[in-house]
């Protein structure tokens, strides 16, 4: 038998084998471990299942609030598995518990929520898989955009939040770093979770324009009623922000 052979031989077994295993870690949690581990084999034969177990976690403390009755009966709404498998995908690939924690919001909340439907709230996840942990934290400071506002949220992502200036006569590295700052709020732009605020003349209230390259001139930012969908659907806002 040569190694190709050999190779297809063993890879249904190695599958069978890390689905098996999956299960298992997943049926250690009650109720929302049994929900995933319906979905294992298909969804997460090769990822890491320890990052599966801990959005199991996640999602269980979600869902305690909820006849399981009912969420047991969602599983014949092709939208919703739709959901809950991209959800475990995108949990599969993540790298940190706030991310899990956000997925498992925003599923928990598609459950109880009766303002959007199944396929909206996967259009919300998709959005939320294209954006990094620090985009999310820089959207969620466009929140409460005010001076001395959110204090104990700025503090703890100081580190993240404090503004890089870069001046003419600064080293390279801090061009740099203004530069990636710039594009995570650039391209929370472009999802349409934020947008531009423009500078206006104080006496004409029309727009300033920059006279280098004939644009309007941004002033800063502010989030968007998508945004705050997002943020209220993964755990970062009440619905009265």
């Amino acid at each position: 038998m040569n190694e190709q052979a050999k190779s297809n031989q063993l890879s249904p077994q190695v599958t069978d084998y890390v689905t098996a295993a999956a299960r298992a870690v997943l049926g250690m949690v009650p109720f929302a471990g049994s929900l995933l581990a319906e979905l294992a084999g298909t969804i997460v034969p090769n990822q890491r299942i320890d990052r599966i177990a801990k959005f199991a976690e996640a999602i269980e403390s979600k869902l305690s609030n909820l006849e399981q009755d009912f969420v047991r009966s969602q599983l014949t709404n092709e939208h919703f598995t739709d959901l809950l498998e991209e959800g475990m995908r995108q949990a599969a690939r993540s790298l940190s518990d706030e991310r899990r924690e956000y997925i498992a919001n925003l599923i928990a909340t598609s459950l109880s929520s009766e303002d959007i439907e199944y396929i909206e709230s996967k259009h919300l996840l998709r959005i939320l898989g294209e954006i990094n942990d620090i985009e999310v934290i820089w959207l969620r400071f466009y929140l409460v955009p005010t001076i001395g506002g959110d204090g104990a949220f700025r503090r703890k992502h100081e580190g993240i939040l404090e503004p890089v200036v870069a001046t003419l006569g600064a080293p390279p590295e801090i061009h740099e770093k203004a530069a990636l700052q710039e594009s995570y709020k650039e391209h929370l732009t472009q999802l349409r979770l934020l947008q531009h605020k423009y500078r206006t003349d104080i006496e004409t209230r029309l727009p300033d324009f920059d006279s280098f390259t004939g644009e309007m001139e941004v002033q800063g930012y502010q989030i968007t009623p998508l945004g705050r969908l997002l943020l209220r659907y993964v755990g970062l806002a009440d619905r009265k922000e």
